[in-house]
């Protein structure tokens, strides 16, 4: 048999794609299983982004676009930047890609040596580590502290950086944990960053419009200007405007970072959709994202849930600032048997329990780089939000007594 890359050694389909795919198989065995695992929002793209892309149908724009994204899109993703961060960018400094998973991977595909670190905090994002793997990087991880919200200090940033250091991701509002860094915490950071001039920095703000509590979100390149050069912000449409399956991401950098991008680009999948990109352009143009209601109602899940978890016995989770995830300290319930007598040695173990005894499906914090957790989304309906939360809180009763 012909050899298959060794490349592939190290790397393992998505965990959150495995555990929904077992999830989606219960429920066609008859089971109610309540998926609390996937990463989109329950709700609906914006009628008038979904109008733009059958008005695109309807006036032929189905052929090939440019390899960066039509220049309306681009035009739009500068306009954006300007209205709600206070950057100006040129349509050269902008890219639009499938999912903001490719700008990602564009990036790093661009830079990245055989070798070279890219410095994640951990819960980190479960996609980042093997993308920087793929593209020939080493993942350098820095746990971060719940009782600090799991946010990158200063410190612990210095402490990671070596002769290899590529680059430094920072996502906020955070997936998993939903933190989000404000202006003082970013401020710190770019003072470290500042000694360190090979070092490109990638802020991921996919979440950017899911904050709480009169939380008000800024981006690194925003808050220290003059490392701009070398900053690369990540966005896109899929998660403040419901349109994950559209598959429209978008980056700003220096114009020559992206064309290298551009190239990478052009060897992948060429541009995004031209339809999803016409319904992208109105998105942005018209800020649709997420409205106050629509916040209203997530910051309301997000309380149900963290409320329930805070009285469950062995379980205890912060009060996050953003995003839609919860993470779900999980440390007191190890060690503890199920009603079958199956000891619960990680939060692996947990996570398989609650779907298989509860019919919850949550993602265990292992697949974030830092246990004994579990994720929890809680883009659902507030019903099965809340059904999923009690069933989780009574096999947790059923282990506390064992």
């Amino acid at each position: 048999m012909p050899e298959y890359a060794t490349r592939l050694e190290s790397l393992i389909p998505a965990e959150a794609s495995q555990l929904l795919s077992l999830a989606k198989e219960m429920q066609r065995q008859g089971k109610d299983v309540i998926t609390l695992c996937v990463g989109e929002p329950d709700f609906d793209t914006h009628i008038e982004a979904k109008l733009a892309a059958k008005n695109a149908i309807d006036a032929g724009e189905t052929k090939y676009a440019p390899l960066a994204g039509i220049h309306e899109l681009r035009l739009a993703i500068c306009e954006k930047f300007k209205r709600d961060n206070k950057l100006n960018y040129a349509v050269e400094n902008v890219i639009a890609s499938t999912g903001g998973k490719q700008v990602i991977f564009n990036a790093l595909m661009a830079t990245l040596n055989q070798g070279d670190e890219v410095i994640l905090p951990a819960p980190y994002w479960a996609g980042y580590p093997d993308v920087v793997r793929v593209c020939g990087g080493e993942p350098a991880f820095v746990e971060t502290d719940e009782a600090d919200d799991y946010i990158l200090r200063p410190r612990a940033l210095a402490d990671a950086i070596t002769d290899r250091s590529k680059w430094v991701i920072i996502n906020s509002p955070s997936n998993p944990t939903g933190a989000v860094y404000e202006r003082p915490e970013l401020e710190s950071l770019a003072d470290v960053l500042r000694d360190y001039p090979d070092i490109w920095i990638m802020t991921d703000d996919i979440y950017e419009h899911v904050v709480f509590d009169d939380v008000e979100f800024t981006t690194l390149a925003s808050v220290a200007p003059d490392l701009k050069n070398r900053i690369l912000t990540v966005n896109g449409c899929s998660k403040s405007y419901a349109m994950t399956g559209w598959r429209i991401g978008f980056g700003a950098a220096n114009a020559e970072l992206i064309r290298r991008m551009i190239t990478i680009q052009s060897q992948i999948t060429l541009a995004p959709s031209t339809i999803s990109q016409w319904a992208a352009v109105k998105a942005l143009n018209d800020n649709l994202a997420f409205n106050d209601e629509q916040i209203d109602i997530l910051r309301t899940r997000r309380d149900l849930a963290v409320s329930i978890f805070n009285e469950t016995t062995g379980l205890r989770c912060n009060r996050p600032k953003g995003a839609y995830y919860l993470y779900v300290n999980c440390e007191e319930l190890l060690g503890k048997k199920t009603p079958a007598g199956t000891v619960m040695e990680t939060d692996r173990d947990l996570a398989r329990y609650f779907l298989e005894e509860a019919e919850v499906a949550v993602m265990p914090g292992s697949a974030y780089g830092l246990s004994p957790y579990f994720r929890v989304s809680y883009g659902v309906s507030t019903p099965e939000l809340e059904e999923g939360c009690m069933c989780i809180k009574a096999a947790c009763a059923a282990l506390a007594h064992r």
